[in-house]
């Protein structure tokens, strides 16, 4: 089997269970269960308008849905994480957004992008540039490869603070307000990284600088993370298959 033949794409690779149905009506845990795996080629994961490959989305946050509730099952890669959403998907296309900013709770704490991690690129109270991503400890969150492939990335670069904590709408309200943040970007399996632009929430629509600003951040660790996959940089997340 051939790969992509151009680094625009990625060869995703998919692993998956699904039970075995016995002939029986009721609701009970399988006895077995079936493991594949699925690879296909990939390009831009959110469907944009024109050629670049490094797009901005468009987010609707809307505190009536929530993508999955505390002591359930929002940090696993279960199908019931995702048909759910599909209805929201469909109602934020409708207006003009890509994906959904997923909210939780009365404080409206701030969890995923669509199917992505969420990061947030900022200067602090104290003048520092910090990377900020919701925590996992809460159960909402997808422990996402590439969310800690940026984790570990921009920690090995050291060249600005990097902090997992939980971060609320109105205290991003406030920091977008005040001119602090710098870039706010989603992260996943299949569009690595995917920067945003604008957020519509209680039906008004918030700009994101991230673009105004270059996303030098989010190009960034697209252009390291790519450059690794396809075995441009040696590193040791990758190793090369090809032989002298």
């Amino acid at each position: 089997m051939s790969g992509p033949h151009t680094f625009q794409l990625t060869l995703f690779c998919y692993h998956d269970n699904c039970s075995i149905p016995k002939p029986v009506i009721g609701v009970k845990p399988p006895s077995k269960a079936r493991f594949y795996c699925i690879t296909c080629p990939v390009g831009p994961y959110y469907e944009q308008k024109g050629t670049d490959l490094f797009l901005p989305v468009n987010l609707l946050a809307d505190p009536k849905y929530v993508r999955a509730c505390e002591g359930g099952i929002g940090a696993y890669k279960a199908g019931g994480n995702y048909a759910p959403t599909l209805a929201v998907q469909r109602l934020a296309a409708s207006k003009g957004c890509s994906q959904v900013l997923w909210l939780y709770g009365p404080e409206e704490r701030l969890t995923e992008v669509g199917t992505m991690n969420l990061f947030i690129y900022l200067i602090n109270e104290h003048g520092e540039k910090e990377l900020i991503t919701p925590p996992l400890s809460s159960g909402l969150i997808l422990p996402g490869v590439t969310r800690q492939s940026v984790l570990d990335l921009t920690r090995t670069w050291g060249e600005f603070k990097v902090t997992e904590r939980e971060l609320n709408m109105n205290e991003f309200l406030k920091m977008l307000e005040n001119g602090s943040i710098i870039e706010v970007f989603g992260s996943g399996t299949a569009c690595m990284i995917c920067p945003v632009q604008n957020l519509l929430y209680n039906d008004k629509e918030y700009s994101i600088p991230t673009m105004d600003n270059g996303a030098e951040l989010a190009k960034r660790l697209f252009l390291s993370l790519q450059a690794i996959q396809v075995g441009k940089v040696e590193h040791e997340w990758s190793e090369s298959i090809y032989k002298d």
